[in-house]
């Protein structure tokens, strides 16, 4: 089989999910400007690693921020960081 008919069989077996973060990426790297970010994000692994203690707390810290507005827009942030 050679690598191009090994392609087409992953191809056929994407499921729809997925058929359409293939096509940018094969897009992407047929014409050969791809950004090399968006390379990274679209082949990077599934985090399947169980979320730690550590992590649960500060997602539960940050939605508190967010219930209390405790929160600044892209604007605000921009302007304090100079951008």
């Amino acid at each position: 089989m050679t690598s191009k008919q090994a392609l087409h069989n992953l191809v056929d077996q994407l499921p729809s999910s997925r058929v359409s973060t293939a096509v940018r990426l094969l897009e992407s790297l047929r014409s050969g400007d791809y950004d090399p970010v968006l390379l990274a994000l679209l082949t990077a692994p599934v985090d399947d690693e169980p979320e730690t203690d550590e992590e649960r707390a500060a997602v539960e810290e940050a939605k508190a921020d967010i219930a209390a507005g405790r929160v600044v827009t892209n604007e605000e942030l921009r302007r304090e960081i100079g951008w």
